[in-house]
């Protein structure tokens, strides 16, 4: 078997969480005993491809977010804590400066997404380096309504429609060339390698791997933990 390429990882958890409320970024709240982000890192942590990884923070939390998720956790593979910009993409390309000229592969990932699976990440990593660049997604099953001022104006087609998640997993030319052209409008770093021209492979997501967005989100995120867990 062909050796994967050497692979770093760049978890966003910059945001200021506007859309949440609260204090305090949901990203640094208590899930099943621990920092939210800091599940996301451990499942980086347990993916054996990937050599470093790099946390993306705001500026304000770089100092607790090293004392209280990196020391007390003793995460290895964190080598980087860098301040996030202010939007997705100034974030995503402080943390690629970040990252060291020798990585072949750059996996990108959403500090929200704290119950993504190492087998999962390990699948988008296998098919970047045969493919140059994917992402982990989920087929859309709910019907999709286009709306106007709160009505319907047409029913959507939904096949083949799919809900990119992340990791989202590049040769490291690709994704430093998109986002050297600055796109600040890109909502996910796929949409940005696409604009040039660039296929991206979709690897079907195996685990729940859901964004907490709201607060009712942290019960379904913990209880996907837990039962993992339990399982194990």
């Amino acid at each position: 078997m062909a050796q994967t390429p050497a692979t770093y990882a760049i978890i966003l958890a910059a945001g200021a969480s506007a859309r949440f409320g609260g204090n305090e970024p949901k990203q640094f709240l208590p899930l099943a005993g621990r920092p939210l982000v800091a599940h996301a890192i451990q499942a980086f942590e347990d993916a054996p491809s990937i050599r470093e990884i790099v946390l993306v923070v705001p500026a304000a939390s770089r100092a607790s977010a090293t004392d209280n998720i990196l020391l007390e956790y003793q995460f290895e593979k964190v080598s980087r804590v860098v301040s996030g910009g202010a939007t997705r993409a100034e974030s995503t390309r402080n943390g690629l400066e970040s990252v060291p000229a020798k990585a072949e592969l750059i996996a990108v990932h959403d500090g929200a997404r704290p119950t993504v699976s190492p087998s999962d990440i390990e699948r988008v990593i296998q098919a970047a380096a045969r493919d140059g660049a994917a992402i982990l997604a989920e087929p859309i099953n709910d019907t999709l309504k286009r709306v106007s001022d709160n009505c319907v104006v047409e029913t959507v087609d939904r096949n083949g429609l799919y809900a990119a998640q992340t990791p989202q997993v590049f040769r490291a030319e690709l994704i430093r060339r998109a986002h050297d052209l600055g796109r600040s409008s890109v909502t996910d770093d796929a949409q940005a390698v696409e604009a040039l021209g660039v296929q991206v492979t979709v690897v079907e997501a195996n685990y729940a791997n859901i964004k907490v967005t709201r607060p009712e989100d942290f019960a379904l995120a913990e209880s996907i933990l837990i039962s993992r867990k339990e399982r194990v």
